[in-house]
């Protein structure tokens, strides 16, 4: 299991971008399972959408994104996966305060330095999101 204090010794995110809270599985180069807690608190929920708040899907996509660079990240810090694309994203139910998103990513293909990765989101089980993501990896110092 990996606490924030770990996550962001793999992630360059930091608040209000980090969005993911815990990863409970992780086999490197396999799989992870990340989880975000959704707070009614969200800074993005002040405009989207007042008095009906719901969680943008491009940050749902982000979610994936991260809980992906936990998955292919070496944990020396040397390298890092930076997004390059994304494909077959589905959404198919709205995300609102009070839900916990459990975001599972499984490596697919990876060729050099270019991985493709598939996520997928649920909340209390119910299949919320999903996408394919696109990553190229780099050394840190490229930055």
């Amino acid at each position: 299991m990996l606490y924030m204090r770990d996550i962001q010794k793999l992630l360059p995110h930091r608040y209000p971008f980090l969005l993911i809270d815990r990863v409970i599985e992780r086999e490197p180069e396999k799989r992870v399972v990340a989880l975000k807690n959704v707070s009614v608190n969200e800074p993005f929920f002040q405009g989207h959408f007042p008095g009906q708040p719901v969680m943008p899907g491009v940050l749902i996509i982000e979610a994936i994104a991260q809980t992906a660079c936990v998955l292919i990240s070496d944990d020396g810090g040397e390298k890092i996966p930076l997004f390059m694309g994304i494909d077959k994203a589905r959404f198919r139910r709205q995300v609102v305060p009070g839900d916990q998103l459990r975001i599972e990513v499984e490596l697919g293909q990876m060729r050099r330095n270019v991985c493709k990765a598939h996520g997928v989101v649920t909340v209390d089980g119910e299949k919320t999101a999903e996408a394919d993501i696109l990553a190229t990896i780099v050394d840190t110092d490229a930055l």
